[in-house]
């Protein structure tokens, strides 16, 4: 995404430094959430610490793209969250790709070929 977010705001001589968000799985904000996830960010990775969910809830595909759009546009290079996967405890680390810079193309004109005898 080309919108990277700010993970840090000055104020006269402070620096108020973006370092953990707390995600809510919800329709509406306010409103009883469905899943919840601590995420602490440390340079340019992303720990999701926490993640619970309902017991009927799952941790879906949608979910898991959730993170990592946000993790995109916090400019991070990778995030980390920890699960069980087949009764085994298992920590998944995501690389996320860098958008590639725009290159504008320009239109050239055909060379001319000339033949010869």
């Amino acid at each position: 995404m080309s919108d990277n977010l700010n993970r840090y705001i000055q104020i006269g001589d402070w620096c108020f430094e973006l370092k953990m968000v707390r995600a809510l799985k919800v329709d509406e904000y306010g409103k009883p959430y469905n899943a919840i996830a601590n995420c602490n960010i440390n340079g340019d990775s992303m720990y999701v610490d926490g993640l619970v969910t309902k017991s009927d809830e799952e941790f879906t595909k949608d979910d898991f793209m959730t993170f990592y759009k946000f993790t995109e546009m916090m400019g991070l290079d990778n995030f980390a969250y920890h699960r069980y996967h087949n009764g085994k405890s298992v920590t998944k680390e995501v690389k996320v790709r860098k958008p590639e810079p725009k290159v504008e193309q320009s239109i050239e004109e055909p060379a001319f070929i000339k033949l010869v005898k």
